[in-house]
């Protein structure tokens, strides 16, 4: 959604019909995840993909008919079905598609209200129905419950036709908004737990998720360019005045010139944090450790030699760091690729980042077999 928000924006503002098609479901290997959107408005301008090109041409006709007015529909490709074969879906697995329209002034509103707060990074979920007993395209707009002083208005928006189904599906929104999980839930006509006769796609729009990158380093410079383009929200931090400068990273989100560990010990880090300490000296290290394995941090890299980090251990264990923690550390950072640049090494760094995230081997897809896709979410990162 992110990625054409400001177009969908722009239609809602300018009050132009379109429908939209969402991806509610993946079995086996697929393109897109979850979540991934497709736009077509009044005027056949499409923005977005579903599949990478597979099917969008299918997509893009069913979502003509949606919005001249058949109705909200779910459709599914997969390469056993000849009409999936036919419209270029042979990756070999299945996508289920929900196609809405947006056809109506109270439903522009209603997307804009939400589109506004993704685009402010303000934490909502999308529930909506696909099968069963109530309504599909019934939608149900939650926040998760906020702090004192948090900026929006917790609570729900629209109905998915029973007061126990709004309820039940707006306690586990708000769980998997917690750990920015997105994915099909199952329920009783009235909310019961454990049965099966409504489909509740529930779609989670979490705040981007930080990488705090300390030392600014050339190699600070090119993991930030990565980490940005993997959608993190992006702090280099440096003790010096003179390298920590908006000037050498401009595609940081934020650049702190502090003492690294009172930075970290500062700032907010959660379990989707990525942190990447590029420092290279003991006198910023050891201290900046010894807070970052205290936080929840996903993942904590350190750049350096292996004789460095064997002399980085044993000065965190003086300091009283125990085994458990030490082991959380990615050291030295980054997968083995034979990197030597700056930007080779970022890229190693960003795929180590990867592998912890999806609980990837690392190793090349060629010499596996079965599902090139992990099953399942992340590991805890993201």
């Amino acid at each position: 959604m992110r990625d054409i928000l400001p177009d969908l924006r722009a239609r809602c503002s300018d009050g132009i019909p379109f429908a939209l098609a969402t991806v509610v479901a993946v079995h086996g290997s697929a393109p897109r995840d979850p979540g991934a959107v497709l736009a077509v408005d009044a005027a056949g301008t499409v923005v977005g993909s579903v599949s990478g090109g597979c099917v969008e041409g299918d997509v893009y006709e069913v979502a003509r008919e949606v919005l001249a007015g058949a109705g909200p529909r779910v459709v599914s490709y997969g390469i056993s079905d000849d009409e999936a074969f036919g419209v270029g879906l042979t990756c070999g697995g299945t996508i289920e598609v929900l196609v809405r329209a947006y056809a109506t002034a109270a439903e522009r509103e209603d997307l804009a209200a939400v589109l506004d707060l993704i685009a402010a990074d303000l934490p909502v979920a999308e529930a909506t129905v696909l099968s069963g007993a109530a309504e599909t395209g019934a939608r149900l707009v939650v926040r998760p419950a906020l702090a004192p002083g948090t900026p929006g208005t917790p609570g729900t928006l629209g109905t998915l036709g029973s007061e126990g189904l709004d309820a039940a599906v707006t306690d586990d929104a708000r769980g998997l908004l917690a750990q920015g999980h997105t994915g099909i839930q199952w329920y009783g006509a009235h909310g019961q737990r454990r049965m099966q006769e409504v489909a509740v796609f529930v779609r989670t729009y979490a705040p981007p998720p930080r990488m705090l990158v300390f030392g600014a380093i050339d190699h600070a410079a090119a993991t930030a360019r990565i980490g940005s383009f993997l959608g993190y929200r992006v702090t280099v931090c440096d003790a010096r005045p003179a390298f920590a400068t908006r000037e050498r990273f401009p595609v940081a989100d934020e650049v702190v010139c502090a003492w690294p560990h009172d930075y970290l010990e500062a700032t907010e880090v959660d379990a989707r944090t990525v942190i990447c300490v590029l420092t290279h000296d003991p006198k910023f290290d050891v201290p900046l450790l010894a807070a970052a394995l205290r936080t929840p941090a996903a993942y904590i890299g350190v750049m350096g030699s292996r004789r460095t980090h064997r002399d980085r251990l044993a000065r965190l264990r003086a300091a009283g760091v125990d085994e458990a923690h030490l082991a959380r550390l990615a050291s030295p950072v980054g997968l083995d690729l034979g990197a030597r640049t700056p930007e080779e090494t970022a890229v190693s760094i960003a795929a180590e980042i990867i592998q912890h995230r999806w609980g990837g081997t690392g190793r090349p897809l060629g010499e596996l077999s079965g599902a090139i896709h992990h099953p399942g979410g992340p590991t805890g990162t993201r």
